[in-house]
């Protein structure tokens, strides 16, 4: 809300600061509201470009040295909707090219400025002391993350590993350390079998004023997905239910009818020229049909143009068959064209627009054995972006990957736990940006 506000307000200060150039003596106030109104409805759609840009996210506050670039996209594409919307619509051609112009070059500067500078004294929150009382691999990344990052309100003072730690080591990291170095939070597994014999000492500590949170709960929030060394039966039979939500179901079916089915018929004006070129490219069939795993583990067929020399290879990569790449199918790849026929799938109801995306059956077998609890993915509909999508920089792609597919599942689960129609919009959103940056072709 902050960013939100300082934006708002760097626009409107770019405006009032354009007029005054362009008009000096003759600025009045009837001037000035003349503008304001067409110019709101142009802000909005700024600021929607932004959040598909990111610059809303919490990590983006503090990447200054990627932060100019970002918004110079961002400015760019606003630019260009700024021309669309003041020369094609009559009733805001109000405003004089070099108005217009000088308000985007102010608007970049001023918001870069505020992103840079402006933000940081407005908003720069005293860092609790904090202690981190775990073990484990999320224990390390979540201690790594908050230390190493000066984003977060908090800072690890000190640290316990339960796997080596003695009663001792509590006393002098922990207890000792509230008093001579002000602590004010503990973060604790308190889920550990390994804290148990710890709690009374903490205890203790509640009359000290210490406030004591869930190192998950942390987790969680910074990392946006869930910590799989959490994940037991307990957290599923607390988190996760399949009970009919109607409203939240109702509305998702209407969100995948009204926009996939619009995408859908708007995507049939370029289906003549995919045809004719991967015609002329090899000569192969148009489509390529492919079985995936769908909700309740049932197999669907997914539609899409054919980008390999064999239409389906069912997902056994390397295994020395010959399935290449094909020039026409690298370029429909680069842009996600051959995705466009899975729109057909949304409006079928096999997949939705938002959710886990389908895998092939023989890596979804290869997961099941050795990723604990991998199906629960197939709980709820499949879906052609999901949370995993706009997050993991390096997901399983045209290969079996254990590794990529346990931190792929964190962040489905996430999802699972929740999923709303905020967070369904808010995804695919986000995926127009990844959609441009062609990231995971």
């Amino acid at each position: 809300m902050i960013l939100f506000g300082g934006d708002i307000a760097s626009f409107i200060f770019a405006l009032v600061l354009s007029l005054f150039i362009r008009y000096r003596e003759n600025l009045d106030m009837s001037l000035l509201l003349a503008h304001i109104f067409p110019f709101l409805i142009l802000w909005l759609i700024w600021v929607a470009v932004f959040f598909i840009a990111g610059l809303y996210e919490k990590q983006i506050v503090f990447l200054k040295s990627r932060l100019p670039s970002i918004i110079l996209n961002a400015l760019i594409a606003n630019s260009a909707l700024a021309v669309l919307f003041f020369y094609t619509v009559p009733y805001f051609g109000i405003t004089p090219k070099i108005t217009l112009f000088i308000n985007l070059i102010l608007s970049f500067a001023l918001v870069l400025v505020w992103r840079l500078y402006g933000y940081s004294l407005i908003h720069s929150p005293k860092k609790q002391n904090a202690i981190l009382i775990g073990s484990g691999d999320e224990y390390k990344e979540l201690k790594h993350e908050v230390n190493g990052n000066p984003r977060y309100g908090l800072h690890f003072i000190s640290s316990v590993d339960l796997e080596t730690a003695g009663s001792l080591d509590l006393q002098t990291e922990a207890v000792e350390r509230i008093y001579t170095e002000d602590a004010s939070i503990i973060a604790a597994d308190f889920r550990s079998e390994k804290v148990l014999p710890y709690l009374p000492h903490l205890y203790n500590l509640i009359f000290s004023r210490v406030r004591f949170i869930d190192m998950y709960k942390i987790y969680e929030d910074i990392f946006d997905r869930i910590p799989l060394s959490l994940v037991k039966y307990s957290w599923f039979l607390e988190n996760i239910s399949v009970l009919p939500r109607f409203t939240y179901n109702v509305l998702k079916r209407l969100m995948d009818i009204f926009i996939g089915g619009g995408l859908g018929i708007i995507s049939l004006i370029i289906y003549p020229i995919v045809f004719l070129a991967i015609k002329m490219g090899d000569g192969g069939p148009i489509w390529s049909v492919q079985e995936r795993v769908g909700r309740s583990n049932r197999l669907i067929k997914l539609y899409k143009f054919r980008t390999m020399t064999l239409a389906n290879d069912g997902g056994r990569w390397g295994r020395g068959n010959e399935n290449q790449v094909t020039k026409v199918g690298a370029f429909l790849r680069k842009t996600r064209i051959d995705e466009l026929p899975q729109l057909w799938n949304v409006l079928e109801g096999d997949i939705s627009l938002i959710g886990p995306r389908p895998e092939f059956p023989e890596p979804v077998r290869e997961y099941a054995k050795q990723v604990p609890y991998y199906n629960i993915r197939h709980l709820i509909k499949p879906g052609l972006s999901g949370w995993a999508q706009i997050h993991q920089e390096s997901e399983p792609h045209h290969g079996v990957d254990f590794r990529e597919t346990k931190i792929k599942l964190s962040y489905d689960l996430y999802y699972l736990k929740n999923r709303s129609i905020l967070l369904d919009i808010k995804i695919a959103l986000q995926t127009i940006r990844i959609l441009l940056s062609r990231r995971g072709v």
